[in-house]
C-alpha cells in the first residue's frame, strides 16, 4: 500500500470512528489528528483534513471537543506554516458560539495563540471577519467570545480599526445580557493593556467606571478586579484619584461577592497607592471587611492578616489589626477561624517577641481547644514558627498542657502527625527530662495508633531522640518501653514495633543490637515473613559472628516454613547476606594486598 492509499484509509477511518456511539473511539481518533495530519501533508490537510473537521465540530461529548481544539492549536506546522493559519479559523469559529463554556474558553485560548502570530494582512483578511461575525452574532455566546479575542485583533489593526474595536468594545460594555458585559469586566483589563496611553484615561476609565456602577453584582464584582489590575498600566496619581476612590466605595457593595472581591484585591492596592494610602485608607477598608456580617468576607479578609500587616509600620498593626484578630479567632463561624489559624503565627516577627507573649500567645492557646480540627492543626502544624519567636521555654510553659492535650486519639490524626515532627525540636531545647517526664508515654503509644502515618512519624521520633540523646540513653529509656509492646495482639502494631527495632539498630550499634534488639526480632514468630526482612537488614548492622550464630540459622528455618511468602523473603534475606559476606571478604582480600604491597615497598 502506497502513503497516498494509506492516508486516504486514515481520512476513511476517522471518519467512521467520528460516527460510533462509543464517544471513547470518538476521543481516541481525536489523539490521532497530528498523525494523519503528518500523513496527509500540508495541502490535503488544509484541503481536506481541516474541511471535514469543520463538518464535524457538533460532537456532543466536551471532552471529545476539548481534544479537537487542543489538537487544532498544534496544527500551525501540518498545514504549511503560520501564513496558513487562517484555514484553522473557521472549526474554532464554532467552538465560540457554543453554550458548554469550557469549550468556548479553550477555542478562545487557541484563537489568541494562532492570531498572536499571524501577520497584520492575514488578520485583516481573515480574523477580523470572524471577529465581526461574532460581534453581530445572534447568540450572547458569540459576543462573549468577542470580549476575549478583541485585544488580539487590537495589537495588529489599522488605526481605523483600532477607533472601531474601541468602539465596539465600549458596546459589549452595554450589553443587553449581563454575561456579555461580565466578559467584559473580565477581559478589560487585556484590553486595557493593547490601548495607547492617551486613550487609557478616556476609553477604558469610562468603560469601568460603567460596568463597577452596573445592575448586576457579577459584573460590579470583576469590575472591581480589574480596577486593582489595572495599576500596572496607569500612573500612580491617576489610579489614586480615578480608581481608588471606586474600589473604597464597592468595600460598602449591597451584595457580598463584591465586598469579597474587595476583601480579595486589598493586598495588590496596598502595593499600587504606597505606604501612606494604605495606612489612612486601606486599612479602615480591611478593618470594615474582616468585620464584615457575611461569612465569606471575613474568611477572605482572615487569610491575608499576615501579609497585609507586614505592609504596615508594627505600631498601625498592633492597634488596629490586632483586635480585629482576636475576633476573628472567636468568630462564630469555623471557616473564619481556620483562616485566621492558618495565618496568624506569621504575625509574631511582625509584632514581637512582647507584643507575641502578651497577645497573640492567649489566641493560640484558645485556638489550640478550638472545636473545629483544622484549626487545632493549623497551629500544630506552626509550633515550629512560634517556637522560633518566643522560645522553646515559653512554649513549654504556656502550651505544653494544650500540646499534650491534643495527642489525644479523639482528635485529627494530622494534629498528632505534627505534634511528633515538633518533639525532636523540643526535646534538643529542653533536654531528655521533657521525654522522661512528659513525652516518654505518648512517644510508645504512638507506635500502636490506629493511623499508618501516625505510626511511621513515630518510628522516625523515636530515631530521632536515639540520636540525639546516645546510645546509653536509649538503651534505658527507649529499647525498653519498645520491648514492652512487642508481643501486641494486633500484628500491624507488631510489624510496627519491629520497623522500630530495625531504625534503631544503626543507631544503637552492633553490640547494643545483639544483646537487645536480635533477641526479640528472632523470637517474633508471629510474624514471620516480617522477621525474615527486619533479619536482611539487621545482618548489615551486627557482626559476623552473630549473622553465622543467630541470624542464618533462623533464616535456614524460615526458609523451611510452610508459608510461601515466608519461604521467598527468608530466601532473598540469605541471597543478600551471602552478597554482604562476599563483599566483606572481598574488602578484606583487598586490604591484605595493600598492606602487603606497602610493606614490600
Amino acid at each position: 500500500m502506497t502513503i497516498h492509499d494509506g492516508t486516504i484509509y486514515d481520512v476513511a477511518v476517522l471518519s467512521d470512528e467520528m460516527k460510533i456511539q462509543n464517544y471513547r473511539h470518538r476521543l481516541n481518533s481525536m489523539n490521532n489528528l497530528s498523525d494523519i495530519a503528518q500523513a496527509l501533508g500540508a495541502e490535503r490537510t488544509r484541503t481536506e483534513l481541516i474541511p471535514f473537521l469543520t463538518e464535524n465540530t457538533h460532537d456532543d461529548e466536551e471532552e471529545v471537543l476539548l481534544r479537537m481544539i487542543e489538537q487544532l492549536g498544534l496544527f500551525i506546522p501540518y498545514v504549511g506554516g503560520i501564513e496558513h493559519a487562517s484555514v484553522l479559523l473557521p472549526p474554532l469559529e464554532y467552538f465560540c458560539t457554543t453554550e458548554e463554556t469550557c469549550v468556548r474558553d479553550k477555542a478562545i485560548e487557541i484563537l489568541c495563540k494562532i492570531g498572536s502570530q499571524m501577520s497584520q494582512s492575514d488578520m485583516i483578511e481573515s480574523f477580523f471577519p470572524m471577529l465581526e461575525r461574532l460581534a453581530d452574532g445572534e447568540w450572547f455566546t458569540d459576543r462573549i467570545s468577542t470580549c476575549g479575542l478583541i485585544h488580539i485583533a487590537y495589537r495588529h489593526a489599522p488605526e481605523p480599526v483600532k477607533n472601531e474595536l474601541r468602539t465596539l468594545y465600549r458596546q459589549l460594555c452595554h450589553d443587553d445580557e449581563s454575561l456579555v458585559r461580565e466578559a467584559a469586566a473580565i477581559n478589560l483589563e487585556k484590553f486595557a493593556a493593547t490601548i495607547e496611553r492617551p486613550y487609557l484615561s478616556n476609553d477604558i476609565m469610562s468603560m469601568i467606571k460603567d460596568l463597577t456602577k452596573d445592575d448586576q453584582y457579577s459584573v460590579r464584582s470583576f469590575a472591581v478586579k480589574s480596577c486593582a489590575n489595572l495599576r500596572k498600566l496607569l500612573e500612580p496619581s491617576v489610579f489614586v484619584q480615578e480608581l481608588l476612590p471606586i474600589i473604597v466605595e464597592s468595600a460598602q457593595d449591597e451584595v457580598w461577592p463584591v465586598r469579597c472581591m474587595v476583601a480579595d484585591q486589598l493586598l495588590e492596592l496596598c502595593d499600587a497607592v504606597g505606604p501612606e494610602l494604605t495606612r489612612t485608607v486601606i486599612v479602615k477598608a480591611y478593618v470594615h471587611l474582616v468585620r464584615d456580617k457575611v461569612v465569606e468576607v471575613r474568611k477572605t479578609g482572615a487569610g491575608k492578616v499576615t501579609n497585609f500587616c507586614q505592609r504596615l509600620s508594627p505600631e498601625i498593626s498592633f492597634q488596629h489589626i490586632l483586635p480585629c484578630v482576636k475576633a476573628l479567632s472567636s468568630d462564630s463561624s469555623h471557616y473564619v477561624r481556620a483562616a485566621v489559624s492558618s495565618d496568624i503565627v506569621g504575625l509574631a516577627p511582625i509584632l514581637g517577641k512582647d507584643a507575641t507573649i502578651e497577645h497573640l500567645l492567649p489566641v493560640f492557646h484558645s485556638l489550640l481547644k478550638d472545636s473545629s480540627s483544622e484549626v487545632r492543626w493549623n497551629i500544630t502544624s506552626k509550633l515550629d514558627q512560634i517556637n522560633q519567636e518566643i522560645g522553646i521555654e515559653l512554649l513549654s510553659q504556656t502550651l505544653l498542657a494544650d500540646i499534650v492535650e491534643l495527642t489525644a486519639v479523639r482528635h485529627s490524626w494530622r494534629i498528632r502527625h505534627a505534634i511528633i515532627e515538633f518533639i525532636p525540636i523540643m526535646a534538643s531545647h529542653l533536654g531528655v527530662g521533657i521525654y522522661n517526664d512528659v513525652l516518654g508515654v505518648l512517644c510508645i503509644q504512638w507506635l500502636k495508633d490506629k493511623v499508618c502515618a501516625v505510626r511511621e512519624a513515630a518510628v522516625q521520633n523515636l530515631k530521632r531522640l536515639a540520636e540525639m540523646f546516645g546510645q546509653e540513653w536509649a538503651s534505658a529509656h527507649i529499647i525498653p518501653q519498645v520491648l514492652n509492646v512487642v508481643n501486641d495482639k494486633y500484628s500491624l502494631y507488631r510489624m510496627n514495633v519491629l520497623d522500630a527495632l530495625l531504625n534503631l539498630a544503626p543507631v544503637m550499634g552492633s553490640e547494643i543490637t545483639c544483646s537487645q534488639i536480635l533477641p526479640v526480632t528472632l523470637a517474633a514468630s508471629k510474624d514471620r515473613s516480617y522477621v525474615a526482612k527486619v533479619l536482611k537488614s539487621l545482618a548489615s548492622v551486627v557482626d559476623q559472628s552473630a549473622v553465622e550464630k543467630s541470624i542464618r540459622p533462623c533464616l535456614y528455618e524460615l526458609k523451611a516454613d510452610s508459608d510461601p511468602e515466608v519461604v521467598y523473603f527468608a530466601k532473598e534475606a540469605l541471597q543478600e547476606i551471602d552478597q554482604v559476606k562476599d563483599q566483606r571478604g572481598l574488602g578484606s582480600l583487598c586490604w591484605n594486598w595493600k598492606y602487603q604491597v606497602i610493606g614490600q615497598n
